[in-house]
């Protein structure tokens, strides 16, 4: 196995909304990613860590961890978001490069930090999760705004800082399933932007995980671990019910526990060697939080006895 680094992410503590009430204090967050015995973790989502570079700086450093992505998580669809996007880019893009540099390893296509890109905030969509077969699709117009969008904020994170974008395929948004996914990398070149593959979401919207990952490995920079509850899965599978409801009822469980084959996703890395950082997520309720350290740490453990070390 190349050089690997396993993180984390502040989803794992319920924070994907910043304008949630529950969400726990960030400085909480880095004492229990390093309680569990992670080597850095995400940003998380605009807003959640203060923008104070040496307020960060030091508290990163005090716990010995790194910020490996900034987060992008919004609206990539409407035009009118356009200056929130790169407001966004230029603010994560110049706090992340102003932070102690993660660790280069070998294997590793780009340097980290990474700016994680994904689309999010369309009911029709957040209630079709994981269903490709009913999902309404965006028109070619609308599906070219969101290109345009992409490009836009790859182009300034790697131009005016180095940082290289990737687009992360996420359940609930207009770039979730398979065709939608072959449509990206067509419009969107490698020179442009990576990808960002989660081996759950790719799960939980009717794909393979190895199979994705090795038909999208030239393109896969930087990569999500999280696993599946097969009855929480097939119970949520047959309601109507948004991606973060689904996660507040369990759906996604510790990794080892679910229906995810890791020792095949470890060969897989293994065969293609992958080196850089691989990003374990449980999303959850904020209000579920008791548990986390408990689930992360179980989770780091799996990973290490299945050759992660």
């Amino acid at each position: 196995m190349t050089d690997i680094t396993i993180t984390c992410a502040p989803c794992c503590w319920g924070v994907d909304d910043v304008s949630n009430p529950h969400l726990p204090p960030w400085e909480k967050v880095l004492d229990e990613a390093q309680g569990a015995g992670f080597g850095g973790l995400e940003l998380g989502p605009y807003g959640f860590m203060p923008l104070a570079v040496d307020t960060v700086s030091k508290a990163l450093a005090d716990r010995q961890l790194s910020i490996v992505a900034g987060t992008i998580f919004d609206d990539l669809v409407s035009l009118d978001n356009r200056d929130n996007l790169i407001r966004q880019t230029h603010e994560i893009c110049a706090l992340i490069t102003a932070l102690p540099k993660p660790t280069q390893h070998k294997g590793q296509t780009v340097d980290a930090p990474y700016l994680t890109v994904m689309d999010w905030g369309h009911d029709e969509r957040d209630y079709a999760a994981g269903h490709p077969e009913t999902a309404p699709r965006l028109s070619p117009a609308a599906w070219q705004g969101m290109m345009d969008n992409l490009r836009a904020i790859a182009t300034i994170a790697q131009e005016e800082y180095g940082v290289r974008a990737v687009i992360h395929p996420h359940a609930g948004g207009y770039i979730e399933f398979a065709d939608e996914i072959a449509q990206l990398v067509q419009d969107i070149p490698a020179d442009v932007a990576g990808l960002c593959l989660d081996t759950g979401h790719i799960a939980y919207s009717k794909m393979d995980p190895v199979e994705t990952l090795r038909q999208y490995w030239d393109r896969v920079d930087y990569i999500h671990f999280k696993d599946i509850n097969p009855s929480v899965y097939d119970e949520v599978m047959g309601e109507r019910i948004r991606f973060f409801d689904a996660c507040a009822k369990g759906v996604m469980c510790p990794i080892g526990t679910g229906q995810l084959n890791y020792p095949e996703i470890r060969a897989l890395l293994t065969e293609l060697n992958y080196g850089g950082f691989i990003t374990i997520e449980q999303e959850r309720d904020p209000r579920n939080s008791d548990g986390v350290l408990e689930d992360l740490t179980a989770s780091r453990q799996f990973l290490r006895d299945v050759g992660f070390k």
